[in-house]
């Protein structure tokens, strides 16, 4: 049985890996592409709710961000969901420097009490994506704010709050 593909996607601004995701996709494209949403939804939580866990309570965000993610994949227009709160993104391939990042950043936002999407980036194509010649990277709310070297804790702290207080002045 060939293995089965991880896909990130965001449910309710949060980043989820999704087993199979891909798969499906290709498999429902030309069957499902002209279904309602309901109907797509019904079907997609069905096959996906049984390779990954969907918490009963986050039924309905995990069935509209599946559905985007098929009219996404067909070229369908579609509803993309509007950021709020952080993304925070360290980009590096795994040395200790990026680990102590991620570490510190995730310590922070506990500190200041402040809800994020962290991802550690490892993948050297998805890091190419972003325009930074050096590693560990922080990117927040998709500034790179950092590159080459682990900043101090008080630098992240105001970086983060920085970003909190802009993301809050945009969504009001």
């Amino acid at each position: 049985m060939p293995e089965k593909s991880i896909t990130r996607i965001n449910v309710s601004n949060f980043g989820v890996s999704i087993i199979g995701l891909k798969e499906l996709l290709e498999e429902i494209a030309e069957s499902h592409g002209d279904k309602s949403d309901q109907e797509v939804a019904q079907l997609m939580l069905e096959r996906l709710g049984a390779v990954n866990y969907i918490p009963s309570k986050a039924r309905q965000d995990y069935g509209r961000a599946f559905v985007r993610e098929l009219r996404k994949f067909m070229g369908q227009p579609f509803t993309e969901e509007a950021p709020r709160g952080l993304d925070v993104k360290v980009l590096g391939i795994g040395c200790s420097q990026c680990r102590a990042l991620t570490q510190t950043v995730m310590e922070v936002l506990t500190e200041l009490k402040l809800a994020a999407n962290v991802d550690h980036v490892t993948d050297i194509n998805e890091i190419a994506r972003y325009p930074v010649m050096g590693s560990p990277a922080l990117i927040i709310n998709g500034k790179p704010v950092a590159v080459g070297s682990v900043p101090p804790r008080n630098k992240i702290r105001k970086w983060l709050l920085e970003a909190d207080a802009a993301a809050g002045a945009q969504a009001g």
